[in-house]
């Protein structure tokens, strides 16, 4: 049969207080070592007795090492949290903006792609098809320059190969 739970409260007795810091302390040593062996993971622990008589454990690398690589992953975060609540604020802010953007713009990417017409209006399609329409013709003219451009190019090749053909026939009848 366990034991019962015990109430968390300050140990009165001066002695009995010693007594549970010991043996709480070197479970708590056992636990980090063991979470250390069994996870593989980096532990770094310090415990300070109430008389100031320090106690620590880390795992393979040094204790300065883990110290040092915590309080690097958590520069940024603590930046964030002792940043100006006014900014914070501010940044929230302009996310919402932003976030509100995006989905406006999303929306209207589904609209000129035919999807999601229902909500708009008469004036809002007709806004719509006429912006579709320039969309259209812009495209359009950027086809038809390139076919040009094309034609023009094949022309200057048919020219030349034909020029080219015309000076070999040349030699060939002098010959």
């Amino acid at each position: 049969m366990g034991r019962g739970r015990v109430q968390l409260k300050r140990i009165e007795n001066k002695i009995n207080r010693q007594v549970t810091f010991s043996k709480r302390r070197s479970g708590l040593l056992k636990k980090a070592h063991e979470i250390s062996v069994l996870c593989d993971a980096e532990v770094a622990l310090v415990i300070f007795s109430p008389k100031g008589k320090l106690y620590e454990y880390s795992t393979n690398s040094s204790m300065e090492k883990l110290l040092q690589r915590y309080y690097e992953s958590s520069y940024a975060e603590r930046a964030l949290v002792e940043a100006d609540p006014r900014s914070q604020v501010s940044w929230c802010h302009e996310y919402g903006k932003l976030k509100a953007k995006v989905e406006a713009l999303q929306k209207r990417q589904r609209q000129l792609m035919g999807e999601e017409l229902e909500a708009l209006t008469l004036k809002e399609l007709q806004q719509l098809e006429r912006q579709l329409d320039t969309s259209l013709r812009l495209m359009r003219s950027r086809k038809n320059h390139l076919l040009f451009d094309s034609i023009e190019e094949l022309q200057r090749k048919a020219s030349s190969t034909h020029y080219a053909r015309s000076m070999n026939w040349g030699y060939v009848l002098d010959a």
